[in-house]
């Protein structure tokens, strides 16, 4: 590991994606902190332009630093969606600085954007780790879980709702078998059940007296009638 003078804000440190670069002392917006430098490499000659690495800065569409080297501190810097600094990059000069673009307090983890290009290549398909993606990240599993709890809840409501229905057509059912059985073994006794479930005893209508076949009334019919003169 490269050493660094005492008079320098920052010092390399423990990321959560390796190493990284943190703030010793304050750094005010707009300062910069760090050069990004290394061999430039001219993607005209052949050899420069099959070099590969993750430390690889374009400039423009023909020159390129190569980080890589161990003195190049400001490689440690990580990338980060929401940045606390930014890449300075003055192509005629063929130079790159590293500048604050807000307040860095001692302690914090100096940041910049690796850009588009850099984040598919390398970052997207192994999930970027930065502060801002982690909380994304953790939202989201906060969201899901509380989605299939929700989901897990209203499947138990649904659940002991159907089966409340079923027992209590079962209790239906059961009911209406015994009814139908008392009113069908009482009918010849006059028994019917009324409204609140219970039975009641009602008299035979008695049928009417009808004249017999000799035009006369039955006795008792003959009895009322001579008390009624």
């Amino acid at each position: 590991m490269p050493d660094i003078s005492s008079k320098k804000p920052y010092r390399i440190g423990r990321s959560r994606t390796g190493l990284g670069l943190f703030a010793t002392k304050t750094i005010k917006k707009g300062t910069k902190i760090i050069r990004y430098f290394g061999p430039l490499l001219d993607t005209r000659k052949k050899k420069h332009d099959e070099i590969e690495n993750k430390y690889l800065f374009e400039l423009d569409d023909r020159w390129t630093i190569d980080g890589s080297v161990r003195k190049n501190i400001a490689r440690y810097i990580n990338h980060s969606c929401k940045p606390n600094a930014e890449s300075d990059v003055k192509p005629r000069k063929r130079k790159v600085f590293i500048r604050a673009i807000r307040n860095i307090e001692v302690g914090e983890e100096i940041n910049y954007d690796y850009g588009t290009d850099y984040f598919k290549a390398y970052l997207k398909p192994i999930g970027c780790k930065c502060q801002g993606c982690e909380r994304k990240r953790a939202k989201k599993r906060a969201e899901a879980r509380a989605e299939r709890l929700r989901l897990k809840a209203k499947a138990e409501r649904k659940a002991i709702r159907l089966a409340e229905k079923e027992a209590a057509k079962r209790l239906n059912g059961k009911a209406a078998h015994v009814n139908g059985k008392l009113v069908r073994d009482s009918h010849l006794n006059g028994i019917v059940l009324n409204g609140r479930g219970r039975s009641e005893v009602f008299p035979r209508k008695r049928a009417a007296a009808r004249p017999s076949a000799s035009g006369t009334l039955p006795t008792a019919a003959v009895a009322v009638e001579r008390q009624a003169g």
